[in-house]
């Protein structure tokens, strides 16, 4: 942490108190803090304490009275931007855009990562509204840490409560600690759905949209790492431009670009949702619709992840996903053993908020030696800091 730049955003909520306890962790860490506060932020902590603790000039305005507060400058100037406590208000103008106050203004032009730290009641936190607005924010790559359960300010008990200072330094801690971690590996991951086409109109394919694999993507280039991403049809890209994107449509064109690149890797992690069969035979012609039914014959693609798997070297890593409706445990065991991983990604159906389509997932990861780590429900931005911290036990030996 020592010397790196960050920005505390503070918004309007009684959470603030704890804002004088996180400036002063990060300071001690060794970081450089910008305060910003907007207008109701002050009501309940007081810019005098927090510009005592961070040693600057706290900011609660883009035009004060006798100066311009830059918030272009200071967007390109952190490296991190925290905002602690992140209201229900704060989150939604982060959403959609609204720039109507320093905290704001700063976001617009902020080049580096953004966490927030939600508090708010618990009904407001469960609102749709809320949600939907913290879908956005992760969409676009603002990170979220996770919400605490307790007495509320309300006098409710219930999700809600900022995180505490601690954990949030803890996560900066951890965020800088993993920069360039993998600098000079090379890693493949291979992401999104397979079209096996049965006319030039029509396919075969699933609901994967990639969303998994492009997080993961992303955050192994965060880390250092050069990335070939194999992706599927999908209308998702990384938000890294380090990422080497190798855009395929079928299964056959997965297969033959991962065979090309895996040999020079020193890791893979196949998250692709890769068809299992494809039509035998696809018209040339789009297919007319004639009688009651109509017959395909399906043949079996190849297993991109048990292929690589026999052909891996000694040296090489390779990560598999089990997305499962049934024995989900043993299904994913059997994959492991079967397909040579060194460890693999497990989800359910059968969880809400996991799987395809969704922002979220809630994995398990399964070692060999029947090691289990099972982790909460979590924005796949966030799962992604999990996969890439379970390779780099066995990367970085």
């Amino acid at each position: 942490m020592q010397g790196k730049k960050i920005i505390l955003g503070i918004s309007g909520s009684i959470a603030a108190y704890k804002a004088a306890t996180l400036c002063r962790l990060l300071v001690k860490s060794g970081a450089d803090v910008q305060v910003l506060m907007t207008e109701n932020a002050a009501s309940f902590i007081s810019p005098l304490t927090l510009s005592t603790l961070s040693k600057k000039n706290v900011f609660s305005s883009v035009v004060s009275e006798s100066a311009w507060n830059n918030h272009v400058e200071l967007g390109l100037w952190a490296d991190l931007f925290i905002v602690a406590p992140a209201t229900a208000t704060t989150i939604a103008k982060m959403a959609h855009g609204i720039c109507d106050n320093i905290l704001t203004a700063v976001y617009l032009s902020a080049r580096c990562p953004v966490c927030i730290a939600p508090a708010m009641d618990l009904d407001m936190w469960k609102h749709k509204a809320t949600q939907r607005n913290i879908s956005l924010l992760l969409e676009s790559g603002v990170m979220q840490l996770p919400v605490g359960y307790g007495e509320l300010a309300s006098g409710l008990y219930g999700e809600g409560r900022m995180a505490e200072p601690e954990e949030i330094v803890a996560f900066a801690e951890h965020f800088f600690a993993s920069e360039n971690q993998f600098k000079g590996k090379k890693i493949l991951v291979t992401a999104g759905p397979t079209h096996e086409p049965l006319d030039p109109v029509r396919f075969i394919g699933n609901r994967s949209t990639g969303k998994m694999g492009i997080a993961i993507a992303d955050e192994l280039s965060r880390r250092g790492a050069e990335v070939n991403l194999v992706l599927g049809p999908t209308d998702l890209q990384p938000k890294s431009k380090n990422v080497r994107t190798i855009k395929v449509s079928t299964g056959l064109e997965m297969y033959d670009a991962t065979k090309e690149v895996f040999p020079e890797c020193d890791a893979a992690i196949f998250s692709a949702a890769v068809a299992d069969y494809r039509p035998l035979y696809a018209a040339t012609c789009k297919i007319k619709k004639e009688g009651e039914s109509m017959e395909v014959q399906l043949v079996k693609n190849p297993d991109i992840a048990a292929a690589m798997g026999k052909i891996k070297k000694p040296s090489q890593i390779t990560v598999g996903f089990a997305l499962e409706t049934d024995q989900e445990l043993e299904n994913a065991k059997t994959k492991l053993e079967k397909k040579n991983f060194d460890f693999i990604v497990l989800n359910s159906l059968k969880d809400e908020g996991a799987g395809f389509q969704s922002d979220t997932n809630k994995i398990s990861i399964i070692h060999r030696g029947n090691k289990i780590e099972n982790y909460q429900l979590k924005s796949k931005e966030n799962v992604a800091v999990d996969i890439a911290d379970a390779l780099k036990l066995y990367l970085l030996k």
